[in-house]
């Protein structure tokens, strides 16, 4: 087991408050008193147990620039006191803008939200980390642009933030997470690194190629503390002539195994791209926006029968898929027709096209879910969510067969249902043809202290029975990233060994986000 992490940063002093405002402006600090100030845009994770400061930074810091993030860098390492970064903080779920290490600074990157370059003829953007979905489809169509993003549920998070955490985004672009490419980094020390073809300077595939020139070093800022990303291309995609939304639906929960392999073969014939994703009945209602079933599952456990008469009078289905195809207006109608051919396979099976639209027509689909799949960010999957709504993520990776993804939905359906007397809720996201993963939504009302914690002991218990089988999370909450990295053990941990060797090299005061997915500083040559 992982050893037991320091418990808090040096101590916050005035001086240092003094010279992080030298640094940001006044209106640039915030101090820990105010993190929860503005409930629309906290700076603590607005999910967390009500009282427990466990996870509350003792500062808040908004700079604008990335020489001012290399001052704060610099003066992390003079002081020893961390810092913990995020973008805009939007990862509510897993831990929000939190700090793992209670005491540190709470670096924001949010001011920092310039939309540096889009090339139009190579089809990518270039953006800061306070870029957010929304600001990057605004300025696509501020330019009248032909191309079009890969966008996640929920417009407001930053692209990069969301693309280092391997937040998952829907469009082609969103398989395997193909977006990201050739990134700008503050390292510990205060100096900055590009990676990729970025390395030779005016180099002009930097954000057009996925390697470079000896080891790819783009993966080791993702999910990491190595270093600071500030700056990030993006591929995007030209809008097709024809974009059709698919909704596809099954008659009973036993389905979905063989839906998995049908979906399958899909894939790996390549006649359905993206990311399709599963929904179960309640959260399918969630991502298409049922207001009546939302607030329904928010009063308490609905029963096996009222979930039946909910799927049939709402059309979701025991399981909701949502899917889409884009191309040429022939490709389109002849790749429909193989969809609706395999999928209707299923007894009691069934898939609707919501329509066939132009790039002018996405922001006018009435769908929230087809709007989301034409690539158009928005804020209505959570528009009617009560102030008790509150979630933990529970995200294993599972082999793309409807045996084993099965086997993981009846696993974690037992154990939450039976711990919190609340329904289980899931989607099952195609990351590419041969992976998925099982997103699991624990809720719980985020005033009551005793919910709250049983909602964590319930993630936590998860965790471990799904290592058990033999399965990771894809993405892990911060209460809980000590113990995925404990899971992944294979030949004595060698891979957190190897991971915590770089650590120490590059970070030896051990300043950047300390104790992220478990690698802590210090521990390279145990």
């Amino acid at each position: 087991m992982t050893d037991a992490p320091p418990l808090a940063a040096p101590a916050l002093t005035t001086e240092i408050v003094d010279r992080l405002r030298a640094i940001v402006g006044d209106e640039g600090v915030v101090l820990e008193d105010d993190l929860m100030a503005d409930p629309d845009w906290p700076l603590r994770d607005p999910y967390w147990i009500p009282g427990d400061d466990t996870y509350t930074a003792s500062v808040a810091v908004h700079p604008t620039s990335t020489e001012q993030v290399q001052q704060i860098v610099r003066l992390a390492n003079e002081t020893g006191i961390p810092v913990w970064t995020h973008s805009q903080g939007r990862n509510n779920g897993y831990g929000g803008s939190s700090p793992r290490l209670g005491g540190s600074i709470s670096l924001s990157l949010r001011r920092m939200n310039h939309v540096i370059e889009i090339d139009e003829d190579l089809a990518f953007a270039v953006v800061e980390p306070g870029v957010r979905w929304f600001d990057l489809y605004d300025e696509l169509r501020r330019r009248g642009s032909r191309l079009m993003l890969s966008v996640p549920d929920i417009g407001w998070g930053s692209v990069i933030g969301n693309s280092l955490d391997n937040g998952v985004t829907y469009l082609p672009y969103g398989a395997d997470f193909l977006a990201p490419t050739g990134m700008e980094v503050v390292l510990a020390d205060g100096t900055l690194l590009r990676t990729g073809m970025g390395a030779m300077p005016d180099n002009p595939t930097w954000h057009l190629y996925k390697r470079g020139v000896g080891p790819a070093l783009d993966p080791l800022f993702t999910q990491s503390n190595l270093g600071i990303v500030v700056r990030m291309g993006v591929w995007l995609m030209p809008a097709p002539e024809a974009y059709a939304p698919l909704h596809m639906t099954l008659a009973r929960d036993a389905d979905l195994a063989e839906a998995v392999n049908v979906l399958r073969e899909l894939r790996l014939k390549n006649q359905l791209r993206g990311v399709p994703c599963l929904y179960s009945t309640l959260m399918a209602a969630t991502m298409t926006g049922v207001p009546d079933v939302i607030r329904r599952a928010e009063e308490g456990a609905v029963g096996e029968e009222e979930i039946d008469e909910i799927a049939e009078r709402t059309g979701l289905g025991r399981w909701y898929m949502r899917a889409a195809l884009w191309g040429d207006r022939a490709e389109v109608a002849l790749q429909i027709e193989n969809v609706r051919r395999a999928w209707e396979r299923i007894p009691g099976a069934r898939m609707t096209v919501e329509g066939v639209y132009a790039s002018d027509e996405y922001e006018q689909i009435p769908s929230i879910s087809s709007r989301i799949t034409a690539g158009v960010p928005n804020l209505d999957v959570i528009k009617y969510k009560g102030a008790g709504f509150a979630h933990i993520g529970i995200a294993p990776l599972v082999p793309l067969l409807g045996e084993q993804v099965m086997s993981v939905v009846n696993t974690v359906r037992t154990t939450t249902e039976e711990r919190t007397g609340l329904n289980y809720k899931a989607g099952v996201m195609l990351l590419n043809e041969r992976t998925c993963v099982v997103v699991s939504a624990i809720n719980f009302d985020p005033r009551e202290e005793a919910e709250a914690r049983a909602a964590y002991d319930t993630a936590r218990t998860l965790v471990a029975e799904l290592a058990a089988l033999g399965y990771s999370e894809y993405r892990s909450h911060l209460d809980f990233m000590e113990e995925v990295a404990d899971y992944m053990s294979w030949n004595d941990h060698a891979y957190r060994r190897f991971v915590e060797k770089i650590k120490d090299a590059v970070d030896p005061a051990g300043i950047l986000s300390p104790g992220r997915y478990g690698v802590w500083p210090g521990r390279g040559g145990r």
